[in-house]
């Protein structure tokens, strides 16, 4: 049975989080005296002597329309990786706790883990890159605290089979972080939906895919509102700043840009999985739901130092487990893709 307080560090629960004058005040004045900033200005067109709304109220307003999520269930981080790290800084005692992983997945679980002293346990992923769940219930143990699962899943493409996702939310007593980085490419549904269902859903997504904002770091967690007080609770007090949360709250009014440019992405996706399979040194050629495919070739590491020869680059993956021999390539534009399958006629 899921209980936070049997989840959360001692020192976590008993933390009085720093209190900024922005948190202590924040209606409307005149006169601002209270957070030393800098009265006279910005020395530059736009002015930022002022410091963020601590909380980014008004950007979970947007995101609230946008998802259909109250804002007390969205947390904002200066990435997603930041959320990630405060997951293990916030439920996860060093050197004593664990928190499954489930390769090939992202390599920022493994890092973060590894920062915080938090011990792994992997269980890969099957040869269809799916969840090995028998693999999974023999590896949780009373310390496991955390299960993180990509869907779609970086490197492979592929999303995870939903039902195998809802066997683990339903039986583990620790949380389970879905991170959907590339959902706006996927056909499947967002888990986000789910989140009156299972109280140890953690929904990771980003404004650095398809919204186009990788440079902004602005990533997102939806969770019940108890976990999400956790990780204000623990965060820096300002950190997501007042140009990315501007800019954030303008690119979150054009969805029809975006949406367009998932159907292009789409598009040029198919186009360049056809384009590939024309070649000799292609082997396979994974399924996605993401805005890249992962490519296994006959020789990966001479087809990456080729085309870096050219000043293309794509991601060497083939010493990950599971994704020997293999390429990871991002969907380009038309025009990108071209040239990349152009240089590739000429590898030997």
């Amino acid at each position: 049975m899921f209980s936070i307080d049997k989840l959360l560090r001692e020192n976590i629960k008993n933390l009085t989080p720093y209190s900024s004058a922005r948190d202590e005040y924040q209606g409307e004045a005149s006169v601002f005296l209270d957070a030393n900033e800098n009265a006279f200005g910005s020395p530059l067109e736009q002015q930022y002597n002022r410091y963020p709304d601590p909380l980014q109220f008004e950007v979970k307003k947007r995101l609230s329309q946008i998802k259909g999520v109250p804002p007390r269930n969205i947390f904002l981080g200066n990435g997603s990786d930041e959320a990630i790290d405060i997951l293990f800084r916030s439920f996860c005692n060093p050197g004593v706790d664990n928190v499954i992983l489930v390769p090939p997945t992202y390599g920022m679980y493994q890092v973060s883990a590894n920062i915080n002293d938090i011990a792994v346990k992997n269980v890969p992923l099957t040869e269809e890159f799916q969840l090995n769940l028998e693999g999974i219930a023999e590896a949780i143990d009373e310390h496991t605290k955390l299960i993180f699962i990509c869907s779609p899943n970086n490197p492979t493409g592929n999303s995870i089979d939903r039902t195998d996702v809802e066997t683990l939310l339903a039986n583990f007593s620790g949380i389970v972080v879905v991170d959907e980085a590339y959902i706006n490419f996927s056909r499947q549904k967002t888990f986000i939906q789910e989140l009156t269902e299972y109280a140890n859903l953690v929904v990771l997504q980003t404004l650095s895919k398809a919204w186009g904002l990788a440079g902004l770091r602005v990533g997102m967690a939806f969770a019940s509102e108890e976990i999400i007080e956790v990780m204000n609770k623990v965060k820096p007090p300002y950190n997501i700043n007042e140009a990315s949360q501007q800019l954030a709250l303008q690119a979150l009014g054009n969805i029809e840009q975006i949406n367009s440019w998932i159907k292009e992405a789409l598009i040029q996706r198919d186009n360049l999985v056809l384009g590939l399979k024309h070649f000799d040194f292609v082997v396979d050629i994974y399924p996605s739901d993401a805005n890249f495919i992962l490519v296994k070739t006959t020789d990966a590491n001479g087809i990456y130092n080729y085309l870096v020869d050219k000043g293309i680059i794509v991601r060497n993956r083939s010493k990950v487990e599971l994704c020997e021999g293999c390429l990871r390539i991002t969907v380009g534009t038309a025009a990108e893709n071209n040239i990349l399958l152009e240089t590739l006629q000429n590898f030997k």
